[in-house]
This record gives C-alpha cells, sequence and structure tokens, in this order.
C-alpha cells in the first residue's frame, strides 16, 4: 500500500474510531495517528486469528478494530 492511501486509511480509521468510543473525533491529527498505529494493531491482530487483509474495506476494518483497541488501552491506562 502507499504512503498516501495508509495516511486515508488512518484519518478515517481514527475518525470512526473516535466516533465509536468517545462520541466525537480527537481532531485531524490525533485521528491520523490513532488510525495508522490502529492499522498496525488490527493487521497484526487479523493475521493472528488468520484473517487476511485484502482490498480497501477490509484494510479499513482491521485499522477500526486496532484503532479501538487502542483507544480503549489508552483510556484504561489512563484511569489507573
Amino acid at each position: 500500500m502507499n504512503f498516501l492511501a495508509f495516511i486515508l486509511i488512518g484519518l478515517i480509521a481514527g475518525w470512526i474510531a473516535g466516533k465509536l468510543v468517545r462520541g466525537e473525533g480527537y481532531g485531524l491529527i490525533f485521528n491520523i495517528i490513532i488510525g495508522v498505529i490502529g492499522a498496525v494493531i488490527g493487521g497484526g491482530l487479523f493475521s493472528l486469528i488468520g484473517i487476511a487483509t485484502g482490498g480497501f474495506i477490509l484494510e479499513l476494518a482491521a485499522a477500526v478494530i486496532g484503532a479501538i483497541v487502542l483507544i480503549a488501552i489508552v483510556q484504561l491506562v489512563k484511569k489507573i
């Protein structure tokens, strides 16, 4: 995947995860950061359970799930 597509998926995934978990986004830069890190986490999770991420929709789904996991971990750490 080229860099621009990775950033676009990260932006969309971060925004969706922000809407699902928090009810609002985190802003453009944080949405991209959360989405890109989430894409890495989600890709790892999907490969662990044997789901191949091919195509925009599956890559976006993996990124959103990874971003939600990342947000949940950050919220747990903030409570400690």
